[in-house]
């Protein structure tokens, strides 16, 4: 089934993670990457993000794109500005700053990995964040500007993505963050990381709203995020337990970022992300509805 709607101001997007995982090979280990693409574009999304299963040549993905009408929207980037000067950032980011400008990408989604504690972080407790606290942030903010100002000169904005144990979680540290670096870094707005970080997403919006450059849409169960904070799991044991779900299946109310997205002029991409277990929440059929769900919460004097 294809759901129809006509060219909006910002476009909607969807991310592999509910057909593949990519830190967790189990799930969604089967899935060819065709599969995502051919259901993504059938339910009728325009753009997708970078996967595990992608391949990192422009002449290799672009030909796969093209093929279901899709175009590469962005990829994370696993950066150590915290840890490594900006020369060496640079440099190590040089392949993935090609792949996204020779896709025609309009955004660079930065996840800070310094400082995150053993070999495997994402198989460590909830409380065992990096603090922000911790570092020079003046320093490393200005890091993020010049490492954001050459990002821009490729084409590219910024996004910066505050995320579960790294560097930039909670609500104090988004604000501190983002307070301290320039325009030039902008933001990227996940409404599930805010909520499962305990922090108003919407609060976000109204103070940074001007620098948000990227969103990704993520709903959150709050009775697996309350057992994943009472028992400090893992991140990952949290994920498999489903703490993270498509937007319309869990508990988070978007009626902010939807008022956003019709009022500020935004003009970027949502993207329904959401890392599950595709044999508990079948991708295509999850995807679907969060589509429907998000063009319900947009259409409201928006000209689909």
């Amino acid at each position: 089934m294809t759901l129809q709607v006509s060219k909006p101001q910002f476009r909607l997007g969807v991310s592999p993670l509910s057909w593949t995982n990519d830190v967790l090979p189990e799930l969604g280990g089967d899935i060819p990457l065709e599969v995502f693409l051919r259901e993504a574009a059938e339910i009728g999304y325009e753009g997708v993000e970078l996967g595990r299963k992608f391949p990192r040549k422009s002449e290799e993905l672009l030909p796969k794109l093209s093929a279901y009408g899709l175009q590469l929207v962005s990829g994370w980037y696993s950066g150590f500005l915290a840890e490594r000067s900006l020369e060496e950032e640079w440099k190590a980011a040089a392949d993935h700053v090609r792949l996204l400008e020779e896709c025609r990408c309009d955004v660079f989604i930065y996840g800070e990995c310094g400082l995150m504690p053993s070999d495997s972080p994402w198989d460590t407790r909830l409380g065992l964040s990096p603090k922000l606290e911790s570092i020079d942030l003046p320093s490393y903010a200005s890091k993020m500007d010049e490492f954001a100002k050459r990002v821009r000169s490729r084409g590219m904005k910024l996004a910066y993505h505050y995320h579960l144990k790294m560097l930039v979680e909670n609500a104090d540290e988004i604000a501190a963050f983002f307070a301290t670096t320039s325009d030039e870094v902008g933001v990227l707005l996940d409404t599930g990381h805010a909520r499962a970080a305990d922090a108003n997403y919407g609060e976000v919006i109204q103070r940074f709203g001007n620098r948000i450059v990227h969103i990704h849409l993520k709903d959150v169960r709050n009775s697996v995020l309350s057992w994943a904070r009472e028992n400090d799991v893992t991140f990952n044991a949290a994920v498999r337990e489903g703490v993270f779900t498509v937007p319309g299946q869990g508990d988070l109310d978007f009626s902010p970022v939807a008022e956003f997205v019709r009022s500020s002029g935004y003009n970027g991409w949502l993207i329904v992300e959401a890392e599950q277990d595709p044999v508990k929440a079948p991708p295509k059929l999850n995807a679907e509805k969060a589509f429907q769900h998000v063009v319900d919460l947009t259409r409201i004097n928006h000209a689909f």
